[in-house]
């Protein structure tokens, strides 16, 4: 199973397009001859992005602003492409932030609007946009989930129980849809270098910010987009980018909750929590 051929009215959708992953995501999907349907908040970025992309590898390029974390312009989403007269074939989703710190001190309206980024949005858009790849025997799914999602982790509980949903969801999904022509993809990368950890604020007990705490493990967002695409395109199931953070995750796997969780603890908790 591969990503579907581009054609002059097939286009991919790629939420949180502005920067890291989704920009990178962007690129390589351009390059292939796809036409881009680029989604995020910060509007200047995007028209930038499609600019670039279009001049580059002439390819279509459409920009909407929008916010998934609220339902009405979610919901307006698919109604707008549906005016560039465009069919979404391949559906990226990227857009997402985290939260971090104690759970008891976090701020509430902000752990929901993660909740509603982080699985809301992914959950809507495949709901939408799958029953068409289904009935033209062809699509493409790729959601980016994240190392996080493969242990509960303390001081990042939201962040973690929502990647956990989306890494659930899509491996279920694999398995549902591969027999339709459409292949769906987890995304799941551990520190990937980009403007997410100064956004996310997460600091671990050495006081160091938590990407520069497990040195060794940090790649690329273009190593973590082209990895994702590659996975696609192969019909893979889960996609975990990096040898060192790939080994520990297997790893990981075979320690029990009742030793990880403790040690995960001690390392997540902020420098001021000790």
């Amino acid at each position: 199973m591969s990503l579907p051929k581009p054609t002059p009215s097939s286009a991919a959708l790629v939420t949180g397009a502005s920067a890291g992953i989704g920009s990178e995501i962007a690129k390589l999907l351009a390059r292939r001859g796809h036409n881009l349907v680029l989604v995020a908040r910060r509007k200047e970025r995007l028209a930038a992005l499609a600019d670039e992309l279009s001049e580059e590898h002439g390819v279509r390029a459409e920009t909407i602003a929008c916010d998934l974390g609220k339902a009405a312009p979610r919901g307006r989403l698919p109604g707008q492409i549906d005016e560039l007269g465009l069919d979404v074939e391949i559906l990226v989703n990227n857009a997402g932030f985290a939260t971090g710190g104690p759970f008891y001190e976090a701020d509430l309206d902000r752990e929901l609007e993660q909740v509603r980024v982080l699985v809301e949005a992914v959950v809507y858009l495949a709901r939408i946009y799958s029953p068409a790849m289904v009935r033209r025997g062809r699509g493409a799914i790729l959601n980016v989930a994240s190392t996080a999602g493969m242990q509960p982790m303390p001081y990042s509980a939201g962040y973690s129980a929502a990647k956990a949903y989306v890494l659930t969801l899509s491996e279920a999904l694999h398995q549902e849809l591969r027999g339709h022509g459409v292949t769906v993809t987890a995304l799941a990368p551990g520190p990937v270098q980009t403007d997410f950890w100064q956004i996310a604020g997460w600091e671990t007990s050495s006081g160091k910010s938590f990407e520069r705490a497990v040195p060794g493990t940090m790649i690329s967002a273009e190593h973590a987009a082209r990895a994702g695409v590659e996975g696609l395109d192969h019909g893979e199931r889960v996609v975990v980018p990096g040898l060192p953070i790939r080994v520990g995750m297997l790893a990981s796997r075979y320690i029990p909750h009742a030793f990880k969780l403790p040690a995960l603890e001690r390392f997540m908790r902020p420098s001021d929590k000790q």
